[in-house]
């Protein structure tokens, strides 16, 4: 899936010049490409998530035979909308070499601005907008501190996630609001085809833009460069600021949509921050093996991440497991992906 920063290809070593090659000097010479593939461990560390969450399905389904029934599945894929978009928004970040503490509390913080609005009687459109510039503007401040005042990018979250959350429970007074609108169950419970419903939509055309923008775009190659090597990417004229600015107020645009897919599920606007998507985000981003030192990163990797984590966690309620157990399967699970990623290339 990767190769090495040398360009040679993954799984080989390089000759040095003016040597010749023995028999046995390539690693799998002999044997199958395919036995050489699945007995590389760079292999299963590039396609953690995904073995994973297929290993998952296979498990519970052997435990559970209803696990994959059509209820149970349209449950997890839209209990999963909105963990996807914040894992895409935290993937941004630390592909920079960032990270981004607040953006559950800032998610709660487009929560309540839409809640507060819908009270307000507004028009549903200024809801939406309301809640995605409040966000937004929450993740412009955390990249102007980072980019432009020079504070450490843990330092800044932090302060954000304790004061997006405040403002949320001040806004709010500490109370939900209900939220009664019909498009809300619409696009929570409807969908172009079974078991797929319109946020699960939204937080796939969310994925396929994200993958563009860090794949195809100049943007994207500033990126990964910006996270690769700062002094290198200032050396060839990218403006790194620019970029780390860019990608926290991304995060911040994201979590603004995540609000509106939360609220939409709910029914409610909760005015206290859920720190399960914080740790999830970050989960998924390490399960997908995106590298948290920056410079290497994927959107369908978190993407696999994501549903890994809601699939362990449906089927841990599933079979009855405690809740109390469940926090710890899913420290097991990132820990053994973050071993895993030692061996990529």
């Amino acid at each position: 899936m990767s190769t090495a920063a040398t360009g040679t290809p993954a799984g080989t070593t390089a000759l040095s010049k003016g040597s010749t090659p023995e028999p046995g000097d390539a690693p799998g010479r002999g044997r199958h490409p395919v036995v050489a593939r699945l007995t590389d461990v760079g292999f299963w560390a590039d396609w953690a998530a995904l073995v994973g969450l297929v290993a998952l399905v296979v498990l519970f389904t052997v435990l559970d035979p209803s696990f994959l029934s059509s209820g149970n599945v349209t449950g997890m894929l839209s209990a999963s909308a909105a963990l996807v978009i914040l894992a895409v928004a935290q993937t941004f970040v630390v592909a920079t070499a960032g990270i981004d503490l607040s953006i559950a509390s800032v998610t709660t913080l487009g929560i309540v601005v839409l809640g507060q609005l819908y009270v307000a009687e507004q028009p549903l459109w200024v809801c939406f907008v309301g809640a995605v510039l409040a966000s937004l503007l929450a993740g412009l401040v955390n990249g102007l501190l980072v980019a432009k005042a020079k504070i450490t990018d843990f330092v800044v979250t932090l302060g954000m996630l304790s004061a997006a959350s405040g403002l949320a429970l001040v806004l709010s007074d500490g109370q939900p609001v209900t939220v009664t609108e019909g498009f809300f169950f619409d696009i929570s419970l409807d969908g172009p085809v079974e078991m797929v419903s319109w946020i699960v939509v939204i937080a796939a055309v969310v994925a396929v833009i994200a993958h563009v923008v860090l794949y195809h775009t100049r943007f994207g190659t500033h990126v990964l460069a910006t996270g690769g090597s700062p002094e290198a990417a200032t050396a060839t004229g990218i403006s790194t600021a620019r970029v780390k600015v860019a990608v926290y107020t991304i995060a911040g645009l994201l979590a603004g949509i995540a609000a509106i897919i939360i609220v939409a599920r709910l029914g409610s606007t909760p005015p206290a921050a859920n720190t399960t998507y914080l740790l999830n985000s970050v989960a998924a981003v390490v399960l997908g093996g995106v590298s948290l030192f920056g410079g290497r990163a994927s959107i369908l990797g978190p993407v696999f991440g994501a549903l890994l984590l809601t699939v362990l966690l449906n089927g841990l309620t599933t079979l009855g497991v405690s809740q109390y157990y469940q926090p710890l399967s899913v420290g097991v699970v990132v820990v053994a992906a973050a071993f895993l990623m030692r061996f990529q290339k």
